[in-house]
């Protein structure tokens, strides 16, 4: 069953009061630097993230600097994080695209976005909403299990429920939506364990895949 528009103001209303300080975690200083950073936190935390990238920005500042770094100038300063090894390769040919192709800055048109090395459509999403501005929605691994299991939607990929998100959702709160999951499947509706007793939206949700 669809959630109303009321219900929907309600959680989002609910989980406002709940993480008032809910936006971007990883720390950036322009453009540049939040792309780097969110390639960078595939399959890891954003903690993490930020523990390597001053390190990082301090050596390679530019897009040009990072162009002309070898992988083996990368790889120590970020090798605490999964996949660094791939990421190194990315970022670094990330830059070179740049370069090449874009003046050295950063697109803001989500086509031009993914055609860079280690940009998905989760990063151009989180690029697009906190580096330019734009209403998108990144489905990560928060947002889609938080958002099914309320029952908000009900699919089986991020892609989906991406898209079933766009529908259903108002498009003047989808970045701000998209934070609210993140800190409420970090901070509550955790996939193994989730604190139904102290959710703020527990009375609104479906619990979907829950016995309790």
């Amino acid at each position: 069953m669809a959630f109303s528009e009321k219900k929907l103001q309600e959680i989002l209303n609910n989980l406002n009061t709940a993480y008032p300080d809910a936006g971007c975690a990883l720390d950036h200083e322009n453009t540049f630097q939040l792309t780097i950073a969110v390639a960078l936190s595939a399959q890891t935390t954003d903690k993490s993230v930020n523990k390597v990238t001053p390190g990082l920005f301090r050596k390679f500042p530019t897009p040009e600097a990072l162009a002309k770094a070898d992988e083996d100038d990368i790889i120590p300063l970020i090798k605490t994080i999964g996949m660094y090894r791939t990421k190194s390769r990315n970022i670094i040919a990330l830059a070179k695209k740049l370069i090449e192709d874009y003046d050295g800055q950063i697109p803001g048109e989500y086509d031009k976005l993914v055609t860079l090395p280690g940009v998905g459509r989760k990063t151009a999403n989180v690029v697009l909403a906190e580096g330019f501005g734009e209403q998108r929605i990144a489905v990560d691994t928060h947002v889609f299990r938080v958002t099914n299991r309320i029952g908000i939607v009900n699919e089986n990929n991020v892609l989906k429920t991406e898209l079933a998100l766009m529908k259903v959702l108002p498009e003047d709160s989808w970045t701000r939506f998209h934070h609210l999951f993140i800190f409420h499947g970090r901070n509550c509706c955790s996939a193994r364990n989730p604190a139904c007793d102290r959710c703020p939206i527990s009375y609104l949700c479906e619990k979907v895949g829950l016995t309790t």
